[in-house]
């Protein structure tokens, strides 16, 4: 029906008879006729609240008609009226409202014919304040070419001139919104940051333009949410959330928050809800902190704030919008109003009769609060865009038109698409600022940065703390004053924070270079700088600390006199050698006695001397590590050893030999003489010797600095230079051990009372437990505890031969010296002949006794007694 009114003015009377108005009666609107009647939508209910700022939007759009009329020098000759419908910020309530202003409406009769109500058509709409509801608008009358201005409608997309060439607007597009926001992000060093919106192509266009924007910057974002549709992940993953609703949508997300105890948060505000000023009621303790772009205030608009405060219950009846406002404001009823809401719980007719005494100058509304003239001002600036059009349209000389043939058009008599080509190139002034638009119907961008402050009476203060000016240079479109913003709780930054130092940062493969994992760095590596794309390795002889931030020198590890283990071991040693030296002093004191010379008095001499010396081998092991020590420290322990067991094996053969032969003047004694004692002992000896010899000539020991087993420490150590030569040595002297052992196993029929044997038999054993556990530990040990286990086992085993052997006669010595006697003088003889029978055939006297004595003792029966060196 409406596609035959939009075709012109030239249509028969008869056409026109024939065209009747359908639908429902609809007066809930604010109508002011002229000759140009500009259209208006304006979201006056949403969800179904009434919102009182959109009513001073209306009331704005009505005063700068009222004031236009009434100036000489702009449109003398044209009257402007107006037609304004609620859009309920929804879409099919919008196309229906809109429907209403492009066709006219019934006044008198629902079957009016459209003739008579053709002079209430809307030739421009100024609206809506979504950008959804705008696009919707525009799909579905933009082929019938009539101008949409938008006040409010800032998403991108609909800079878009061949989707929507009817469109424009006096609020900056999302596009320089999104650029201030994605410097103000990065000003601040918030790289984390969480995205969220209402379900609408305002939120998603926007967010799809700053997550393109933000690249440049570093900044990355820890989510993307579409409010109701998801909320679903943990938003407290990100402290600043960057958010694209409208105040209703806003409320719902607010509500969510709370729900989920979520606090802390840095909300960083869209023009949409950067002033308004009603969420802050229920939401305060939220909001606080919040920063925001808002458009561009006016200071003032002289007159407006007379026009909205001149309301009195007399001159309302008359309007719905006007009514419902001043009911809702002071809770109380009009009479004969022909308001139609109720809000709240309470019902709408249970309210008492307005008084008539109500003043708006009283109370606080959103409605005459003028402090904040934003999309007012907007508002104002739409009517001027229209009537500065209207008035270069009446500029027009005959013949030199922009039209077909060079005609003009008629202000009074006009097509849609006739205006936008004036609009478009509007060009003028309002309250002192320079408008103009661009070639997409845009207006030069410029917000305010916004800070919600919590002033000492608990309302909410909206402080300017910046700006963004689309027109300066790049580097300086964004001014922020640092100092005066209140912060929600101190300064927040991004919750995934700047790599520290110690770590690097690792790209996500597919994502944004601004999303990133800090890496720790690896062993051996630091990284002294915030956000380091590689950590550089430490030097040999240093090591990072604990947060690899810097290399410190590694920690150097030997077994150090200075230490308790090292102190301890060095007081062994001593203790050993002092009391082998005592031992020695006992047996040397009490040479004579028959213990000590029963007992191979001089091999007895030599092992206490050798076994000093094993003792005091122990100290080359102690102290750092050098070259000449490590070539001293293992000959050392190899050669003392090999002569203690020498002098050992030397013993324990004399002493089976002499039991084993069955005269005592007998050869075989001859070959286990003293001579031959200390012949066998060196023989055993040199074969050590050489051993050592061949292994220092071909791959000695030596001192060596060894990282590899802590990365964090140095370890000086000795290495052996050739593991076959260490294992040698110990072998040889293994193989000294087990000969010696044999030896004694052999002897251990020997009579109870001769104890030698036994003695050396048990001090083998724990000789061999000593070192057979010794090599699996000093395998698997490292450092310092290595050279520990084996000074304990040169320990062990010279304190397990020095107790097992010469305890027992210490103890006869110095305690029972009433045993350390002859029984007679032919067990004597006996005696002597098998433990000293060099010293008997040197001497003249002794050798004529033995010969006596031989002769006797080889005609008697021993009746199976031997004479040991403690008793017969």
């Amino acid at each position: 029906m409406f596609l035959f009114l939009f075709s012109g003015t030239s249509r028969s009377t008869a056409a026109l008879a024939n065209c009747v108005f359908l639908g429902e009666e609809e007066e809930n609107s604010v109508y002011e006729d002229g000759d140009v009647v500009i259209g208006g939508l304006f979201p006056l209910h949403y969800s179904p609240v009434f919102s009182a700022r959109a009513l001073r939007w209306i009331q704005t759009m009505i005063f700068a008609i009222k004031e236009i009329n009434q100036r000489s020098d702009l449109l003398p000759q044209l009257k402007l009226g107006f037609h304004i419908r609620d859009s309920c910020d929804n879409i099919p309530v919008s196309l229906r409202a809109l429907l209403l202003l492009v066709n006219g409406q019934n006044i008198n009769g629902s079957n009016l014919i459209c003739a008579a109500v053709h002079r209430t058509v809307s030739p421009v709409i100024i609206g809506d304040a979504g950008s959804g509801v705008s696009m919707a608008l525009l799909r579905s009358l933009g082929s019938f070419h009539i101008p949409l201005v938008s006040y409010f409608a800032s998403c991108s997309c609909l800079s878009n001139q061949r989707e929507f060439p009817t469109f424009m607007r006096t609020m900056p597009s999302d596009a320089f919104q999104i650029r201030a926001l994605a410097r103000l992000v990065s000003y601040f060093g918030w790289t984390w940051v969480g995205l969220t919106g209402v379900e609408s192509d305002y939120a998603r266009f926007a967010i799809q333009l700053f997550l393109q924007e933000s690249v440049q910057y570093g900044v990355c974002a820890a989510y993307t949410h579409f409010y109701p549709v998801a909320l679903s992940q943990p938003m407290a993953s990100s402290k600043v959330i960057i958010n694209f609703s409208g105040e209703s949508e806003m409320q719902g997300i607010l509500r969510e928050i709370r729900h989920r105890n979520i606090t802390g948060l840095q909300w960083i505000a869209s023009e949409a809800w950067a002033t308004a000023t009603l969420l802050w009621e229920k939401f305060g303790d939220l909001l606080m902190g919040t920063l925001g772009f808002a458009i561009r205030r006016a200071d003032v608009i002289p007159g407006l704030e007379q026009h909205l405060t001149s309301l009195r219950p007399s001159n309302i009846h008359e309007s719905a919008f006007l009514a419902e406002f001043w009911e809702e404001t002071f809770n109380c009823r009009l009479n004969g109003s022909v308001n139609s809401h109720s809000h709240g719980g309470d019902n709408y007719y249970d309210r008492l009769p307005c008084k008539g005494t109500e003043n708006l100058e009283d109370v606080y509304s959103p409605y005459s609060d003028v402090t904040q003239l934003r999309v007012s001002y907007n508002v104002y600036k739409a009517v001027y865009l229209v009537a500065h059009a209207l008035q270069d349209m009446s500029y027009c000389k005959v013949g030199k038109g922009p039209f077909l043939n060079s005609t003009c058009a008629d202000p009074k008599h006009f097509k849609p698409w006739q205006l936008i080509h004036y609009m478009k190139r509007a060009n003028f002034s309002a309250l002192g600022a320079k408008v103009n638009f661009d070639q997409n119907g845009d207006p030069i961008a410029y917000y305010d940065l916004m800070n919600w402050q919590r002033s000492p009476d608990g309302s909410l203060a909206l402080v300017k703390v910046g700006f963004y000016d689309a027109s300066s240079p790049a580097g300086y479109s964004l001014v922020i004053n640092d100092s005066m913003i209140q912060w929600p709780v101190g300064k927040q930054v991004c919750s995934l924070d700047s790599c520290p130092p110690g770590s690097r940062i690792a790209r996500r493969k597919g994502e944004p270079i601004c999303c990133f994992d800090c890496v720790p760095c690896a062993e051996g590596e630091v990284s002294n700088k915030t956000d380091s794309l590689e950590c550089s390795r430490c030097s040999d002889d240093t090591w990072p600390n604990e947060v690899r931030d810097h290399c410190i020198p590694k920690t150097i590890e030997y077994l150090s006199y200075h230490e308790l283990m090292g102190m301890v071991l060095c007081v062994v040693c001593v203790l050993g050698a002092c009391i082998s030296l005592s031992i020695l002093a006992i047996f040397f004191t009490y040479r004579d006695t028959p213990l000590v010379r029963a007992n191979n008095m001089e091999l007895s001499f030599l092992l206490m001397v050798f076994l000093s010396v094993c003792f005091l081998v122990g100290l080359l092991f102690i102290g750092e590590p050098s070259d000449w020590l490590c070539r001293i420290r293992y000959p050392a322990f190899g050669i003392s050893f090999a002569l203690c067991i020498s002098c050992l094996l030397a013993k324990t053969v004399v002493v089976l030999m002499a039991f084993r032969s069955t005269l005592p003047g007998s050869n075989v004694m001859k070959w286990f003489g003293p001579s031959q004692q200390r012949a066998s002992v060196l023989l055993g000896t040199a074969v050590q010797v050489i051993i050592c010899l061949i292994w220092l000539l071909t791959s000695p020991p030596h001192a060596n600095n060894n990282t590899d087993y802590h990365s964090a420490i140095i370890i000086i150590e000795c290495v052996t230079g050739s593991e076959v030569g260490f294992w040698c040595v110990l072998g040889y002297i293994g193989i000294l051990a087990c000969m010696c052992f044999l030896m004694a196993f052999l002897a251990r029929k020997l009579p109870d009372n001769f104890n030698e044997a036994k003695f050396i038999t048990f001090s083998m054993l724990i000789f061999f437990a000593v070192w057979i556990t010794f090599i699996p530990v000093y395998v698997s040990t490292a450092g310092k505890y290595t050279v520990a286990v084996h000074i304990f086992a040169i320990l062990a085993s010279a304190f397990g031969l020095l107790f097992c052997i010469f305890a027992p006669k210490c103890y006869i010595i110095m305690l029972k010296p009433e045993k350390n006697k002859y029984l007679n003088n032919i067990e004597t003889q006996k005696f002597f002949f098998f433990f000293d029978y060099e010293n008997v055939m040197d001497d003249n006297r002794k050798r004529n006794s033995f010969k006596s004595i031989s002769k006797k003792y080889s005609s008697e029966k021993c009746n199976g007694v031997l004479f040991s060196g403690i008793m017969c």
